[in-house]
């Protein structure tokens, strides 16, 4: 291998795994795989099409990070996804697609700004699962 592909699979969490054959990979090992390869000739433009369908909350959390990371660098990312929360996290600009066709695009604020105001109430908020999560497995692997 070469210093580029070495690189690429630590910083994608896979270096353990190189020298096992990619059958053997979960869906997830396979999602960061995919855009670790695809990172290979660093293109300026990525077309990323559902990156994080099917992942663990733990790796589809470090594909955001990582994601995020790339547009740091000053790449373009155009990415499709049907997860709402991912767009408001991810995206600097939002086109929304209904039965093939565009029916609002703009940032997040100007499409919160065409909507009525949000209604101020009280809430008891409790813990999502994804919180919930999180905090079992980072209690565990502190304990370890």
């Amino acid at each position: 291998m070469n210093s580029k592909t070495d690189d690429l699979l630590r910083q994608f969490e896979l270096a353990d795994a190189a020298d096992r054959s990619v059958s053997t990979y979960s869906g997830g090992m396979h999602r960061r795989l995919d855009l670790a390869m695809s990172l290979m000739g660093n293109p300026p433009i990525l077309f990323l099409d559902e990156p994080t369908t099917g992942l663990d909350p733990q790796s589809r959390i470090a594909v955001w990070e990582k994601i995020k990371d790339l547009v740091k660098d000053g790449r373009t990312v155009f990415l499709t996804t049907q997860y709402l929360e991912e767009a408001e996290q991810l995206a600097d600009y939002i086109v929304i697609l209904h039965k093939g066709k565009i029916i609002a695009e703009g940032t997040l604020e100007e499409l919160k700004k065409r909507f009525p105001p949000a209604k101020v109430e009280y809430v008891e908020k409790q813990p999502t699962l994804e919180e919930i999560f999180f905090a079992l497995v980072d209690g565990k692997e502190d304990a370890q």
